[in-house]
């Protein structure tokens, strides 16, 4: 099993960024796919990005070039930081862990966490 909490989240105007973490329990971190989803209201989760044990990431176009999703393995942490923020990314952002096939296929991720709200203000 494990476990996930995320933080870091809040309110922020538009144009600026945040980090985000999200602290896993368990002895095999290193080796999960380790993903960031968000849900905004009245719309379905959606992938934000992920990264694999390996280091290969993948980012949804709509944060590419603004989002960077790590991991620190020592700290069983992985982050994601968020820069050049717009109102459209204020969404609830949850932590997922699994191995994946397809790395944006909410489906297919085994753990979650309960998730952390980000509100970007015009």
């Amino acid at each position: 099993q494990v476990q996930l909490v995320e933080s870091g989240g809040g309110v922020v105007q538009a144009g600026g960024s945040l980090r985000l973490s999200c602290a896993a329990s368990g002895r095999t971190f290193s080796s999960y796919t380790m993903a960031w989803f968000r849900q905004a209201p009245g719309k379905e989760r959606e992938f934000v990005a992920a990264m694999r044990w390996s280091d290969l990431t993948y980012y949804a176009d709509s944060v590419k070039g603004r989002f960077t999703i790590s991991r620190d393995n020592a700290k069983n942490t992985v982050y994601l930081q968020m820069n050049s923020l717009k109102p459209e990314d204020t969404a609830n952002y949850f932590c997922a862990a699994g191995s994946p096939r397809m790395m944006l296929r909410l489906s297919e991720y085994d753990f979650w966490g309960q998730g952390t709200q980000v509100t970007v203000s015009s």
